[in-house]
């Protein structure tokens, strides 16, 4: 049971977080670079959102993870392509790429590899 709180409680503080973050989009500029974070928002929570899920992965029976990585996969291409369009093709922050790079590690680490 303290594990299952325990996980409650990071999910609890990461919703948190988040909301904080989306919060605090609507103050920045309202010029391209802000524009471009602005609309990232969703992505981006959603990028670790699936990386944080993924974690939870071996929990699941076997078939109902390997749908949750399939849909984890499907998730990250969207997110990630949702980035591109708001900054470009080549313009990706250092930032982004990393958070693109770790929810694609997740994919891996739930398959075992």
């Amino acid at each position: 049971m303290a594990d299952y709180d325990a996980r409650k409680m990071t999910w609890a503080a990461l919703l948190g977080r988040w909301i904080e973050f989306a919060r605090s989009a609507v103050a920045l500029p309202d010029n391209a670079e802000g524009t471009a974070w602005k609309k990232s928002v969703p992505a981006i929570i959603a990028l670790q959102a699936v990386a944080m899920a993924l974690g939870e992965a071996e929990q699941l029976e076997a078939d109902q993870r390997a749908l949750g990585i399939d849909r984890s996969r499907l998730l990250i291409e969207r997110h990630t392509a949702e980035l591109h369009e708001a900054f470009g093709q080549e313009n990706l922050h250092p930032m982004l790429i990393e958070l693109i790079d770790e929810a694609r590690a997740a994919v891996e680490k739930a398959e075992g590899r």
